[in-house]
């Protein structure tokens, strides 16, 4: 197994929790929101810069801290190759600024997004509340992006290699733009896609976001397959998954399980933010003096998990073990990130928890991954995915 390297005072773990953690260790202060896009903004000059000799020193050091490299970790599937199962989800680089340095940070793939055919400034502002105590957040961010041509030029201008031969997979979430009526969706999906098809090794369709009006009724079964077969028409399609809600009853978890299964999605990914308070009801927001069940949007981290897993769960149950899944939400630990490969996950995405936890998260999931490979006796990842094998 591969260990650590931190590069003297300036590690990056070391850093984050130095400097990082006091603040995010709050829920004043620092508005969350604004941290996330400084974090961005640096990110986005290093990508742009990753070949120039100063900044490519900066990111070895970053890369010999927190990769891990191990054949047992590597899978191929719905033709991509991940050099190991830990990815980054949706949500945090929404216009793909960074797209060019995620590997360096350990992931195996990194979604960006969620992007739109038209740009949009997103819902009024605060609209990210931290809840340090529970390790959560609460956003209804609204699908803020650039729009479908702004993140072309973004990838474009990060010169980013080929589909297929980056160090890092890279997906792209797509949602509805607010302005478009629900019944000229599948229009509007299929314009972002036709676009960024030549960028995306996996595309994803987001029809679980609880802060667009009307988007969630598209996972309903007869929607959700008329999108889907609007856009595996296009012209160089990548695989597409579906990103489905943790509110879902579970008649319909199983109706979209076998709607991916029957129309040859690549794979589901669960779960998006939820609805559900999660017994966080009378928890008051400090920024607003209100309760979590006064205030719009959706809760994500910690108190997520256990939905999480039950909706993962499901879903393996009824599409059986060749659909391949995404397990995220709640995910800050490397029992948490077991507990979602054992019960069926090809892959995981981490978000609230890289948040909180900081970039050394990634390796140590990573280690605690190969650790268990090792206690169970199994040789790679793929036999520990559905394996229901304990955490030891």
């Amino acid at each position: 197994m591969a260990q650590s390297s931190s590069f003297g005072a300036l590690s990056t773990a070391g850093f984050y929790r130095r400097w990082l953690g006091p603040v995010l260790a709050n829920d004043e202060g620092l508005d969350a929101e604004q941290l996330s896009r400084a974090a961005l903004q640096a990110l986005a000059q290093l990508s742009l810069r990753r070949r120039w000799p100063g900044v490519s020193g900066v990111l070895e050091g970053i890369s010999t801290e927190l990769q891990r490299k191990d054949v047992r970790l590597e899978q191929v599937l719905f033709g991509c190759r991940f050099s190991n199962p830990v990815g980054l989800a949706a949500g945090f680089d929404k216009n793909g600024v960074a797209a060019g340095v995620w590997d360096r940070f350990g992931f195996g793939f990194a979604e960006v997004g969620t992007v739109t055919w038209h740009g949009q400034p997103g819902n009024p502002r605060p609209r990210l509340f931290r809840l340090a105590q529970e390790r959560a957040a609460l956003n209804r961010m609204g699908f803020n992006n650039g729009g479908a041509e702004v993140l072309r030029r973004t990838l474009l201008r990060q010169a980013l290699p080929a589909r297929g031969q980056r160090p890092a997979v890279l997906g792209i979430n797509f949602g509805k733009s607010k302005i478009t009526p629900l019944d000229q969706a599948a229009d509007d999906y299929a314009s972002s896609l036709e676009l960024l098809a030549p960028q995306a090794d996996y595309a994803v369709i987001n029809v679980s976001s609880p802060n667009t009006p009307g988007l969630r009724d598209l996972q309903d079964a007869s929607q959700l397959r008329r999108l889907v077969e609007r856009l595996r028409r296009l012209a160089g399609c990548p695989p597409l998954l579906v990103k489905i809600a943790p509110d879902l009853e579970d008649d319909a978890i199983d109706g979209l399980a076998r709607l991916a299964y029957e129309e040859g999605l690549a794979g589901v990914i669960a779960v998006n933010t939820s609805l559900d308070r999660l017994g966080l009801e009378q928890r008051v927001l400090a920024q607003t003096g209100r309760s979590l069940a006064e205030e719009a949007g959706g809760l994500s981290g910690d108190p997520l998990r256990r939905r999480a897993l039950e909706v993962l769960r499901r879903l393996r149950a009824t599409a059986g073990p060749a659909l391949p899944l995404v397990g995220v939400g709640g995910i800050s630990t490397p029992e948490a990130a077991w507990e979602r490969i054992t019960a069926g996950a090809s892959l995981v995405q981490l978000y609230t928890g890289w948040i909180y936890e900081g970039p050394d998260l990634v390796p140590r999931v990573l280690d605690g991954l190969l650790l268990q490979l090792d206690r169970h006796g199994f040789r790679h990842i793929s036999e520990a995915v559905g394996s229901g094998a304990p955490w030891r």
